[in-house]
């Protein structure tokens, strides 16, 4: 796929409307090229004049977003089985006398890990092969947090320049402008959060917070990316967006939700630090961790337990279960017939047993003296 970032640029400026553009025309449609084609929000290579695969003759805009969200979910599936395998091969790499010489070497001042962070980042002309690469060594202990703190901060000024080339080959002062100003708010950002070491701890100990609910439940990054990167961002546009309509009753809609999330805000805060939040949230993150990893091991301590019982059975002795089967039905039996003949014993009485009668008197009396 190659996106049309003329069209991008033109809608940004309000030129020309993407429907505009649809559907997508071609003189010969088995053969598209960038000269026969018009183009929508997927473009063909000016160079060459070759389209990609994704590109479609009479294509309409529904169709050319379809296949950037099949080329977005390809890319995702592409990114986590490198990351999964830069992170297998760091493993293997990284054992015994590298994992020291590396933590050494990277034990520098937090100011020129900065510019270590700039100089790897305009090399491999990316902030996030720089990140990914150096987040797993802090995940094996290979780095510590301190360091990744400016290194990260170093990939997000270096990440800048290819902004700025761009702009500069561009010729566009509008171009370069962004570019500074994409270079210098993360310069400002720096300078604002490093040098002082209340303000550097605040990210220090967030990520140390998530690593550590991360390690008590496995799902909870899942919900935070969930719930920081998309959540809160839809309800924060839908709040925005009532108070574009121009109308009294959507501000007015817009103005309660807005008071209700800042109520909604301050309680949480107040039930987390007054009313043990912390500690709740801690014991049902442990719980939700506990049973995913009983069911995750029922199976195997189930075979477990019955190896140990039949082993402990052939040390004892103890009959299978077919035998105890027969061998309780026959107790049983025998049981039953035992107190059958104690009952009848009971009911008839002994020849030799003296019979008594009892006189007016109320007195027992023998049958020796009944009969005198």
């Amino acid at each position: 796929i190659k996106s049309n970032k003329g069209l991008i640029e033109d809608v940004a400026q309000g030129d020309t409307t993407c429907e505009a553009q649809y559907p997508t025309v071609c003189d010969d449609p088995d053969n598209p090229t960038y000269d026969t084609c018009s183009q929508g929000l997927i473009s063909c290579d000016k160079k060459s004049g070759n389209c990609p695969a994704f590109f479609q003759a009479g294509a309409s805009r529904s169709d050319d977003e379809v296949s950037g969200g099949v080329c977005f979910f390809i890319a995702l599936i592409i990114l986590v089985v490198c990351l999964i395998g830069l992170v297998t091969v760091l493993q293997k790499m990284l054992l015994g006398m590298s994992t020291r010489i590396l933590y050494k070497a990277t034990n520098i001042n937090g100011y020129l890990a900065i510019l270590v962070g700039v100089g790897i980042t305009i090399l491999v002309q990316s902030s996030s092969i720089t990140t990914s690469t150096l987040t797993p060594l802090v995940g094996m202990g290979v780095l510590r947090l301190e360091q990744m703190l400016p290194l990260t901060l170093g990939a997000n000024i270096g990440t800048t320049v290819t902004a700025l080339l761009a702009s500069m080959v561009s010729g566009k002062i509008v171009s370069l402008q962004v570019a500074l100003a994409h270079l210098f708010f993360n310069i400002t950002g720096i300078v604002i959060f490093y040098p002082i070491p209340f303000l550097r701890r605040i990210p220090l100990n967030g990520a140390r917070a998530l690593g550590k609910a991360t390690r008590v439940w496995r799902g909870f990054p899942l919900v935070y990316i969930l719930v920081m990167f998309v959540l809160i961002p839809l309800i924060l546009f839908g709040i925005s967006s009532l108070f574009t309509q121009n109308s009294l009753g959507f501000t007015i809609l817009g103005a309660l939700l807005v008071g209700i999330i800042v109520f909604g805000l301050a309680y949480y805060m107040f039930w987390w630090k007054c009313r043990g939040g912390a500690t709740k949230c801690n014991d049902c993150f442990e719980r939700r961790q506990a049973k995913q990893v009983v069911m995750r091991t029922l199976a195997d301590d189930m075979d477990y337990m019955k190896a140990k019982i039949d082993a402990l059975s052939v040390h004892t002795g103890l009959p299978d279960d077919d035998d105890a089967d027969i061998e309780d039905g026959e107790q049983e039996a025998l049981l039953a017939k035992k107190v059958q003949t104690d009952m009848q014993e009971t009911a008839i009485p002994s020849p030799s047993a003296p019979v008594y009668s009892y006189a007016s008197s109320g007195e027992p009396q023998s049958e020796d003296e009944m009969t005198a």
